[in-house]
């Protein structure tokens, strides 16, 4: 059955640290409920209860435009090798652009990954654990590199003439303040 912890425990990180895909949702009260894989080296515990993850550029910038007016967030993490678990972090979440100093201060905990869109602090308040039983076991063979040679083929301007497209409004058509904070 699933267990709930109000930070995250040593066993936790090192499950999180030995995972290879994690998955990010979000939500407003009403419109479309946002589901993402992540992958790439691009997830950070800070401490015991923050975690920061690196949002690389996608064909939608959903989860910015949630947390700018809802700060909820999940994170799921499940073993597709090993013992079977699914854990799950709770809490609420922030997004940094590249303009903001929160960036400038952290972006050094990632590997350079062209195609960089945002860092997305989650503030977590539950952790659970749950049996993975369900989960289906597969082999990790490699990372994809399309992202990064599509990111560096495009170069910045075009990645920004990209993310002017694709990336300003969410599905539900609200903005995502990739280019500028409209607060």
């Amino acid at each position: 059955m699933g267990k709930q912890f109000d930070s995250l425990k040593t066993t936790h990180r090192r499950f999180i640290e030995d995972q290879k895909i994690f998955f990010v949702a979000t939500a407003m009260n009403k419109g479309y409920i946002n589901l993402s894989p992540k992958g790439m080296d691009a997830f950070r515990i800070i401490d015991p209860n923050t975690a920061i993850w690196l949002n690389l550029t996608g064909s939608g910038n959903e989860t910015a435009g949630h947390l700018k007016f809802d700060k909820r967030m999940t994170v799921m993490f499940c073993a597709f090798e090993g013992k079977p678990i699914i854990l799950r972090l709770y809490g609420e979440a922030s997004v940094y652009h590249k303009r903001d100093a929160f960036w400038k201060d952290h972006i050094g905990l990632f590997p350079h990954i062209p195609g960089s869109r945002q860092l997305i602090l989650l503030k977590i308040n539950m952790v659970q654990t749950s049996c993975g039983m369900g989960v289906p076991l597969m082999d990790y063979k490699k990372e994809r590199l399309l992202l990064e040679s599509w990111a560096e083929d495009k170069g910045e301007e075009g990645i920004k003439d990209y993310w002017a497209l694709k990336n300003t409004i969410t599905l539900d058509g609200l903005p995502t303040d990739i280019f500028e904070d409209k607060q």
